[in-house]
């Protein structure tokens, strides 16, 4: 196995500009990214933005130019991998928006490729903690298309994927009294793809629910790709995914309480 970790950075990003030279902490969001991908091995940037690629070569970080016009960051991953290591067999994309995902999550879903050899896609997904999941649902009370829900079965492979909040838990209270930790599992925006499935992915259109949800990752299922789930434990900044200027004040405040 020859992983490449691809960062796909926008900066023309609808709901926040400019979101990848964000500072969180005094660091921009895209450097602590590049962080996280170097302790695991080969990664590259990938942008369409000459401000994010100035910023890169003034911090020596590996990038590559793509198509301004490329619809998703699963395309940009395609091409920059092309681009910068045509050989490796494993593409993993990071999303320069997500700069406290552990290593240890990268190297999950290198491992469960690894585990699950028909598996076309992997991901990580963590199970939340009761005072987690409240967390979540009132984040969503603001923002509600930021967090993402997963169904896993009992194999292992991803069901489906929601921004609303599932499975609907009808007897919560009883479980609360029973268990430590929800039955809702959070999907952590991390993809590791075999070259072939990343090359047929991208060449599906769009599916009808992926439109509805705002999910790329729909559209694999609905095309009948298999997507391996690796469940991770939860970390204390994990799921401090960065969709919004909201999302941005909140990474800042989880950060600044763990100091």
């Amino acid at each position: 196995m020859k992983p490449l970790i691809v960062i796909p950075a926008r900066y023309a990003s609808t709901r926040f500009p400019g979101k990848p030279l964000a500072e969180i902490g005094g660091i921009a969001m895209l450097e602590r990214t590049a962080r996280v991908a170097a302790k695991v091995g080969h990664y590259v940037i990938a942008t369409d933005d000459d401000r994010i690629e100035d910023f890169c070569r003034e911090r020596d970080l590996p990038i590559v130019m793509t198509d301004p016009n490329l619809p998703s960051g699963s395309d940009r991953a395609k091409v920059a991998a092309d681009l910068f290591d045509p050989s490796a067999d494993i593409i993993v994309n990071l999303q320069g928006d997500a700069p406290f995902t552990p290593p240890s999550y990268v190297q999950a879903c290198l491992d469960a490729l690894t585990a699950d050899p028909s598996a076309d896609i992997s991901t990580p997904v963590v199970a939340l903690s009761w005072d987690a999941l409240d967390e979540l649902r009132a984040a969503k009370q603001t923002t509600p298309f930021s967090g993402t829900c997963a169904i896993v079965g009992d194999d292992g492979r991803a069901r489906w994927f929601s921004k609303n909040i599932i499975p609907a838990i009808r007897k919560e209270a009883a479980l609360r009294e029973t268990n430590e930790t929800s039955p809702v599992l959070q999907h952590v925006g991390l993809y590791a793809y075999r070259r072939a499935a990343l090359a047929r992915y991208v060449t599906l259109p769009a599916s009808p629910y992926e439109e509805l949800e705002g999910l790329e990752q729909l559209r694999a299922l609905e095309s009948g790709m298999t997507i391996a789930c690796a469940k991770v434990a939860s970390h204390p900044m994990s799921q401090a995914g960065i969709d919004t200027p909201q999302d941005l004040a909140r990474a800042e405040a989880r950060l600044a309480s763990l100091k």
